[in-house]
């Protein structure tokens, strides 16, 4: 079997795991199949993913292989992802519970809204993919690395993360759950503390970080942090 053809397995292999792991927390949590709410989520992140995946098999396979990347070589990271394994777990299996129960109310614009957003985020973070090259699921330095500062992050130092938490903290309201948002709220939190430990790798390890760091100031959100 050629690395090229491993590689399309390990990307089926990964996307379809992942979203029937979602789907059995989602549906048996909620004790049916009609989760709208459900569907409508795993439809709307899952298209778009497939097609961008297919599109980097077929374009861009190198950065597809960092993508496929999952092994932390950081304990602190491997912390991290731990925990947000955790409250990713958490939230979905409270979002089916709070459908079974009805305990949310949520007005179908909100949904709506909040599908917006998430799918808003993810162009964000489709377009960071295409800025940068080197971007990768794991925090590491890679051989011939460079910095980027055009585009998106000419404005933030990592929006791949404000991508992340825009797509994030909109999937309980998606789902249509208020409880569900509870445990996502600590996504963010995670992110800053990846955030930190990422930045004092790049500094002692990727040149020209430090003088980056001094011309856009911003970690997340421009004016804020």
């Amino acid at each position: 079997m050629t690395n090229r053809l491993k590689m399309f397995f390990s990307m089926l292999l990964e996307f379809g795991t992942g979203f029937v792991l979602i789907g059995l927390m989602l549906f048996c949590s909620a004790g049916t199949i009609s989760y709208w709410n459900g569907w409508a989520f795993i439809a709307a992140l899952g298209i778009p993913m497939s097609i961008f995946g297919t599109c980097l098999f077929l374009k861009e396979p190198e950065i597809l292989k960092r993508r496929l990347k999952s092994k932390e070589p950081d304990k602190s990271q491997r912390i991290n992802i731990a925990a947000s394994g955790f409250m990713f777990l958490f939230s979905f299996v409270l979002a089916g519970i709070d459908f079974r129960f009805g305990w949310s109310k949520i007005p179908f614009v909100v949904i709506v809204l909040a599908l917006m957003i998430m799918l808003l985020g993810y162009c964000m973070f489709v377009m960071v993919i295409i800025q940068n090259a080197y971007a990768s699921r794991t925090v590491e330095i890679i051989d011939g690395q460079k910095i980027i500062t055009s585009g998106l992050y000419s404005l933030i130092r990592h929006p791949m993360y404000t991508a992340s938490i825009l797509i994030f903290l909109t999937i309980p309201l998606i789902l249509g759950s208020y409880y569900a948002l509870i445990p996502m709220l600590f996504y963010p939190v995670i992110i800053v503390r990846r955030i930190k430990n990422e930045e004092v790798l790049l500094i002692n390890q990727l040149g020209g970080y430090k003088e980056y760091i001094e011309k856009v100031r911003y970690r997340l959100l421009p004016f804020i942090w």
